[in-house]
This record gives structure tokens, C-alpha cells and sequence, in this order.
């Protein structure tokens, strides 16, 4: 084997420990990701509360930790109250952002049932498009509060007696898009949200708060929004959100593409300056984190088209059909390409784990989903599942962002970059240890050695490799489906290891998790 690529543990490659939201999902309700997809009381799984019992059981190996809930756009029209109380009482309403029919069956009472039964906490998000601080104040006490006052005791008598203990909160949702009801200019949002932050953690000092960042690095306010907002309310915020997706249709090339986390770097890079220099400003005793709340591949252009068609269907007619209930929206089906993407944002995310404290991989269940399931049948993993369960698994301890020596890529919208990129995570307790791998490259193989020995605590004499994963295909777009669920997953990857050394060969676009222990 000749050596093409190196990966070692440097003097300064030690980033953070890895806090457990970033393994975190979002749902939202949207499309078939809440009914069909989390609930379907008609479905032979469906235990007492109607929720799908496939449904838990992938997103338990999934390892999903914090579950963003209830949108997303959907948030800016909600009423919290609606989904609370018995289900027989519970109004069915329009949702603008999405034109669908919301029936309310599900809301935050059996949203914290479900995610008792999964083990995930819950982000809270609060609708400031069309609400704003009585009702934040309003669903905080019903959530929150110790029985005895009177949103807290009709949380009791809706029959959850003890408080949800909901501790992370984000106050909207992309209030900088027009696409959002109620959206806002930086100045507006800033007032709002500081007013709002203010008001709530009066209510409760240990509540961590989410300000909404830019929507995406292409919007034309993206910093000047950061460093407004930031900057006014930095006194009683603990985090800023970062949305990105990507997808092969949307990049210059497919080589660009499968560099998409360089994108993700410049995201990352650019909001933490400015929650500095929001602190700077302040003199403050805090830093900001980032809650990359959404990130992950998502077809947009699909939708696009699609509401696009909606749109001119409607003209300027008054229109009385009554709109769809839980239809198909975003149903991303994924290939090899869109999993290796994906491994290769969670490697980024996890290199700047010490400004990335929480992350939302979007969404959880059908909607540009790693689970999908089919109306009566079965529940099945998409190819991106894999590298997000393993990292969500075995990602312990702290983040090392290695030395990497590699072959480089030429691409149009980041210039020569890495071909090979990898995060190392080192249990120094435990010591056990993760490293993930990607290979970028859209045509090369590359042989890969990687030397561990400089990890805290390292026993190169007890060193054993436990096991590894490859994921790659031939056809870099091939998929799961209901008819063929197992059509990708991972293979062991081919190694050789002795004391701190492991050598491997990563085919082209492929992705890799080595666990080792010392």
C-alpha cells in the first residue's frame, strides 16, 4: 500500500468536549413527519398513545439526543394551546406555511409522551410571527411550571403532573425570510427577541435561549442580521441558530457538492465572529454558541418547483377546497452521494464542537428524513441513517481536529480543498475512541494512514480496533426504499492496525468509522 493521505493527533487538535444536542433531529409539523410518520394510531405498531412503535424503535438506533419541535415555519401561525387538553376538543386549523390541514391531534402534552418514550429532550420553539411574549410567558408557565398557578395546573389536569422541564427555547423561526409569516428587518427581530429573552429568563434564570439567525448564508442580510440582533440582545441569549442544506442540483458540480461542508465552515466561521464580537461589545462574561438547528441535504429545488405550480394554479381566485391533511411533502428519497455528504457535515460539525453546542439534523421522519415509512407497512433507514447513528453512538469524550496531509480537489466554489477530511473523538476515560472519515474525491481512491498515539492516556500496547464501517457503492446513487431497505448499508472497511497505526484504502466518495480502543 502506498500511503497517499496522512491523519495525526497534533499538539493543538484537542476542539471541545462533544456536547450530546449536537446529536440532535427536528421535527416539524410538516407533511407526513407527525401523522404517518411519529403517529399513526391505525398502524399495527401503534401502542396505547397512537404513536408507531417501528417509528421509536429506529429512532432509538438512530441516537437522535434533543428533538426541535414544532417547527420550523410552521411555528410563526401556532397556537400552543391548541394541541393540549383532550383530542376531542382540539380545533382544526389552516397552516399558511405549509397550505395544509392541521387537526391537533398531536402537541406538546403527547410531544413530551414521545419523547419520554424515545429518551430525547425537547427544544421548544415559540411563534413570533403572528405571537409573541404573553404567549411565550404563557406556554413557558404550562410547560414549566410548579402546580399551583393556572396554566400549570391545566397542564396537570390535561394529566402530566409533573413540570416538562423543557430548558432549551427558540424564540421563532427564520424571522429574516419572506417566506415567514410575520417576518421581520434585523432591528425589528432584535427588539423582539431582547424583549422577549429579558422576559423569560425572569420567569426561569436557567433557561437556554435561541435567537434566530440568518436563514441561510445566501440571504442578503446574513451578518449584518447576526451582528444586529447579537449584539442588541446578547445579555440574555446563550444561542444563535444556522440553517444549510445542500443538495447535488444546487452545487457548481458534483465534485463541489461533495464538498459541501467547506461551505459549513465558512457558515460557522462567520456567526461566531460576530457572537465575538457581540460579547466584545458588552464586555461580556458569555460566549454565544451556535444551534445548527437545521443542516443536512434537502432537494429544495423540488419543492420550489412545486410551489411555484401551487402558486400559478391559484392565480387570483378565491379558492374554497378544503387543504390537504398530512400530505407528501419533501419526501427526499437519499442515494451513497447525499450519505457521504452527510458524514462529511457531521465530521465539520464535530471539528468545531467548541462553538457548535447543539445541531438539529432536519428532519427526523419522512420529511428529507433519514427514517421513512410507508402507511401500513413497514418503517426503513435511508442511506444517510448510518453515518449520523454511528457518530450519534460512539462520538464520546472530546473532538480532535487532526493534521491532515492529503491529496487536494479542485472546486469552483471553494477552491483546492482536502480530499480526504476526518475528526477524531478519544474517550481519555474510558479510552475508547472514533474516527470518521470521509473521502471527497469524486474519482480517486486514496490509502489512508493514521496514527493515534499522541491521544491523553494512550496505550499503544492495549490497542485493539473493535470495529468498522464503510459506506460506499459502485453506483454512488443508489437508494433505500420500502421495496429494497437494506439496498446500501455499510460494509467493514479493510484495515490493518498495530500499536497507535491503522492503514485503510477510501474509495471515492465514501465515508468511514474505524472505533478502537487502548
Amino acid at each position: 500500500m502506498t500511503i497517499n493521505a496522512t491523519i495525526t493527533i497534533g499538539p493543538n487538535s484537542v476542539v471541545a468536549d462533544i456536547p450530546p444536542r449536537i446529536f440532535g433531529s427536528f421535527v416539524e409539523h410538516l407533511g407526513r413527519c407527525v401523522y404517518g410518520g411519529i403517529y399513526d394510531p391505525n398502524h399495527p405498531t401503534a401502542d396505547v398513545d397512537g404513536f408507531r412503535q417501528d417509528v421509536i424503535n429506529l429512532v432509538k438506533e438512530l441516537g437522535v439526543t434533543c428533538i426541535r419541535y414544532p417547527g420550523g415555519n410552521f411555528v410563526s401561525t401556532y397556537n400552543w394551546e391548541d394541541g393540549t387538553g383532550p383530542r376531542s376538543d382540539r380545533p382544526v386549523r389552516r397552516d399558511l406555511a405549509w397550505h395544509s390541514t392541521e387537526t391537533n391531534e398531536i402537541g406538546i402534552d403527547d410531544f413530551y409522551r414521545w419523547s419520554k418514550k424515545t429518551g430525547t429532550e425537547i427544544m421548544l420553539a415559540v411563534n413570533m410571527g403572528t405571537r409573541g411574549l404573553k404567549s411565550a410567558l404563557e406556554e413557558l408557565e404550562y410547560v414549566n411550571g410548579a402546580p399551583g398557578t393556572e396554566l400549570a395546573d391545566r397542564r396537570v389536569h390535561n394529566g402530566i403532573f409533573e413540570p416538562m422541564n423543557i430548558k432549551m427555547w427558540c424564540i421563532g423561526n427564520e424571522m429574516d425570510g419572506p417566506w415567514q409569516v410575520g417576518h421581520m428587518t434585523p432591528e425589528e427581530y432584535a427588539a423582539s427577541v431582547d424583549r422577549i429573552a429579558h422576559a423569560m429568563k425572569l420567569a426561569e434564570s436557567g433557561l437556554e435561549l435561541v435567537a434566530c439567525g440568518s436563514s441561510s448564508a445566501h440571504m442578503p442580510t446574513f451578518e449584518t442580521w447576526e451582528r444586529t440582533v447579537l449584539t442588541k440582545a446578547y445579555d440574555n441569549l446563550d444561542f444563535v441558530s444556522c440553517h444549510a442544506y445542500y443538495y447535488e442540483r444546487g452545487a457548481k458540480s458534483l465534485q463541489d457538492y461533495l464538498a459541501s461542508s467547506q461551505d459549513m465552515e465558512r457558515f460557522i466561521a462567520t456567526v461566531a465572529d460576530c457572537a465575538d464580537q457581540a460579547k466584545a461589545a458588552h464586555a461580556g462574561d458569555h460566549d454565544i454558541a451556535l444551534s445548527f438547528d437545521e443542516w443536512g441535504v434537502w432537494y429544495s429545488d423540488i419543492w420550489n418547483k412545486q410551489e411555484a405550480e401551487w402558486k400559478a394554479q391559484s392565480g387570483k381566485e378565491l379558492h374554497h377546497e378544503p387543504w390537504p391533511k398530512a400530505p407528501h411533502l419533501l419526501e427526499n428519497i437519499y442515494n451513497v452521494t447525499d450519505a457521504v455528504v452527510e458524514g462529511s457535515l457531521m465530521i465539520m460539525l464535530l471539528k468545531h464542537c467548541d462553538r457548535v453546542r447543539s445541531a438539529s439534523r432536519a428532519q427526523l421522519v419522512n420529511v428529507i428524513a433519514p427514517i421513512m415509512t410507508s402507511e401500513s407497512g413497514k418503517a426503513w433507514r435511508q442511506t444517510v441513517f448510518w453515518p449520523f447513528a454511528e457518530a450519534a453512538h460512539h462520538a464520546q469524550g472530546e473532538a480532535y481536529s487532526p493534521i491532515i496531509n492529503s491529496p487536494t480537489i479542485q472546486t469552483e466554489s471553494f477552491g483546492t480543498v482536502n480530499a480526504i477530511d476526518s475528526v477524531i473523538t478519544w474517550d481519555k476515560n474510558s479510552r475508547t475512541g472514533l474516527v470518521l472519515m470521509v473521502n471527497r474525491s469524486q474519482f480517486n481512491q486514496y490509502d489512508v494512514a493514521i496514527s493515534l498515539g499522541d491521544l491523553p492516556n494512550f496505550n499503544a500496547s492495549a490497542f485493539a480496533v473493535n470495529r468498522t464501517m464503510l459506506l460506499h457503492d459502485n453506483d454512488p446513487h443508489q437508494c433505500n426504499t420500502e421495496d429494497n431497505p437494506d439496498a446500501v448499508v455499510p460494509s467493514s472497511l479493510s484495515i490493518t492496525a498495530s500499536d497507535a497505526f491503522i492503514t485503510a484504502a477510501l474509495p471515492a466518495i465514501s465515508w468511514a468509522a474505524i472505533e478502537f480502543h487502548s
